[in-house]
């Protein structure tokens, strides 16, 4: 396909992509559009950077540009879900650079800000809403935003969602979506047990496919660098304090290592500010506007990012930790070498990460060129694999990890649980959006899998209000308790307290 036009989008269309500088579509781009159009279900995959947004957004705004009209109070005509905030915003901002000669009204529902602007934009009606799954659930909870007048959903980045723990929460929408409808899924891989789930949502799915699905792009320069893992922050240091790298995102496993990081990089004078999920939506608000204008060109990221950093001037991409999922590698590079440009992934690589790296290039078909640091020895890594401690794994199926649903955490905030344990909500109804004004979002804790720690309320360590807690309860039954023998913060025999509930866990009520 040479131009747009032949695809037969809508003038309007045609117009802003001109304006925009878009000359030819990508082949993503022309395999899935004249799909999509005919009203087709499509499981689309190609790798990031190639347009796949572009590729479900355009037959939307098609459809609305030949079917002029306003939208329906508290309803949707499409709707697009994204596991990130960060993501969510880059296809809204897409949509309203496509749609600049169109009146479409979009509304972007995410957590981690005040629900009340949505609550009244929602309330006008919507042809186009873009959200993150937990936020959208709460909106339609509290009869916010009514489903069944949505004909087209898509789910963007769909192996991440379906993989990392939306399951629950994807099956929940899409039984509030009408029977007949268009159902979209793109990402950049799609394993074999993710597309065996997205069938479950679709109809005879037509499957576009643009490259090899797990390859990363041809025009990224990889390598990795083997070390111990006390050598990573000064070796990272020394590569970015090279002049050759003009913007760099560097990716670790943990929101805490992320903050590390930066904080070390920002020691040794560099420009370094972090992203997660840890961070209020507008510090990452900031973070991103700074790494985008050039004020700071070094973000320090967790995977949460790399599904949602839309930036075309990425020189690289270092991976501080690989991941423990082989396929966000491919996701993590694919932040450089965009648009046409070349781009350069170093991975720092310490002997416990050996069977990571080996799963990695088994997944993109070819051994990656490596350096050794003097401070990596084989025998450590033929250690480390024979560790009885086994590599976490992904969740298969889609089913949510068990740090994706600790308790006391939802899509954007903390859930009723949290006010409960916390001595309820000062005697009034908990309502979801309430908590979710400035919660740092479930969406971003379940892409990160990583679990946060219980802590005793009160600041009170919990061993010593377990004995307390016995010592009151003896008090009051005429009898004494000596020191109790077995673990810290375990109950005695039968001993219970308040509610029912064994006296070491009053510390945690």
């Amino acid at each position: 396909m040479k131009n747009f036009n032949e695809l037969g989008l809508a003038e309007p269309i045609l117009r802003a992509l001109e304006s925009n500088g878009y000359a030819e579509p990508t082949p993503i781009q022309s395999q899935a559009i004249p799909v999509a159009l005919s009203g087709q279900d499509i499981v689309g995959i190609a790798q990031t950077g190639t347009g796949k947004t572009a590729s479900f957004v355009l037959p939307i705004l098609d459809r609305l540009a030949r079917n002029d009209r306003r939208p329906t109070p508290k309803g949707c005509d499409a709707l697009i879900i994204a596991p990130t905030r960060e993501l969510v915003a880059q296809i809204a901002d897409n949509i309203r650079k496509y749609s600049k000669n169109m009146r479409v009204s979009v509304t972007v529902v995410v957590g981690g800000v005040k629900p009340t602007p949505q609550i009244r934009k929602l309330a006008s009606g919507s042809h186009i809403v873009v959200a993150t799954p937990g936020r959208l659930l709460d909106h339609v909870s509290n009869g916010h935003l009514n489903l069944t007048q949505t004909h087209c959903v898509v789910l963007d980045e769909a192996d991440h969602m379906l993989d990392l723990g939306f399951i629950p929460d994807i099956r929940r929408i899409m039984k509030l979506l009408p029977k007949k409808r268009q159902t979209s899924l793109l990402s950049a891989t799609m394993p074999p047990q993710i597309r065996a789930l997205a069938k479950d949502f679709q109809t005879d799915p037509v499957e576009v496919s643009v490259g090899a699905a797990s390859r990363p792009i041809e025009r990224i320069a990889q390598s990795v660098h083997l070390m111990s893992r006390a050598s990573k922050a000064r070796s990272l240091t020394r590569l970015l304090s090279g002049g050759e790298v003009d913007r760099a995102i560097v990716f670790t496993r943990t929101k805490r290592g992320a903050d590390r990081v930066s904080q070390t990089l920002q020691k040794a004078g560099l420009s370094a500010t972090a992203i997660h999920g840890n961070k209020s939506q507008g510090q990452r608000v900031r973070a991103l506007a700074s790494f985008k204008t050039g004020e700071t060109t070094i973000m320090v990221a967790t995977d949460i990012a790399a599904r949602g950093i839309d930036i075309d001037d990425v020189s690289h991409v270092v991976n501080y930790e690989l991941p423990e999922v082989p396929e966000a590698y491919v996701h993590r590079i694919g932040r450089t070498a965009r648009a046409g440009r070349e781009g350069v992934a170093i991975s720092l690589c310490d002997p416990s990460e050996a069977k990571l790296l080996r799963d990695i290039e088994r997944l993109i078909g070819n051994k990656l060129p490596s350096e050794m640091d003097d401070s990596y020895s084989s025998v450590d890594a033929s250690a480390a694999e024979a560790s009885p401690r086994a590599r976490r794994k992904p969740s298969g199926q889609g089913a949510p990890r068990a740090s994706s649903h600790r308790k006391g955490q939802n899509d954007d905030g903390k859930r009723a649980q949290t006010a409960k344990r916390r001595g309820g909500n000062g005697g009034r109804s908990w309502s979801p959006l309430e908590d979710r004004a400035t919660g740092n979002g479930q969406d971003d804790q379940r892409a990160q899998g990583k679990r946060e720690q219980s802590r005793p309320a009160q600041g009170k360590p919990a061993q010593d209000r377990h004995a307390q807690g016995k010592a009151d309860q003896g008090k009051k039954n005429g009898r004494r308790y000596g020191k109790p023998s077995g673990a810290p913060g375990q109950s005695q025999g039968n001993n219970r307290g308040r509610r029912g509930r064994p006296a070491g866990e009053a510390a945690y009520m």
